[in-house]
């Protein structure tokens, strides 16, 4: 990130960082979050973005952002992944292995399915 000296530098970087949070709310963008605190990586939670990202790879997806956060709050149900697509309500998933990663990759992010077994109700 450069250095805002001015006014107008600032001005850009606002207009820039609303440029990038409107792009992610638009609608067919998908957004997968992996909780990456410490109890999440304990319990696999690399391995399940590792998946995540291979799938994405392996099978030419675009259009979907990957990120990770700290603690969800949920350590029972770790690694735990959320997905947001456009402007649909956000899918919390607990207990993701890498297989289910697949899983909710290929079913919910792709065909807009929501994989119902491994959901957590919130």
């Amino acid at each position: 990130m450069s250095t805002i000296k001015s006014l107008e530098d600032l001005k850009r970087a606002r207009e820039e960082a609303l440029q990038k949070k409107t792009a992610k709310a638009t609608s067919g963008v998908a957004q997968i979050i992996v909780g990456m605190g410490t109890c999440g990586i304990a319990a696999g939670a690399r391995d399940a973005m590792k998946s995540i990202l291979d799938t994405i790879e392996s099978d030419s997806i675009n259009g979907v952002i990957v990120s990770q956060t700290g603690c969800i709050g949920l350590c029972e149900k770790e690694p735990i992944v959320q997905v947001i697509i456009g402007g649909e309500p956000k899918v919390t998933y607990g207990k993701v292995t890498p297989e289910i990663a697949r899983e909710i990759v290929r079913e919910h992010v792709v065909k807009h399915a929501v994989v119902h077994d491994h959901v957590i109700p919130m």
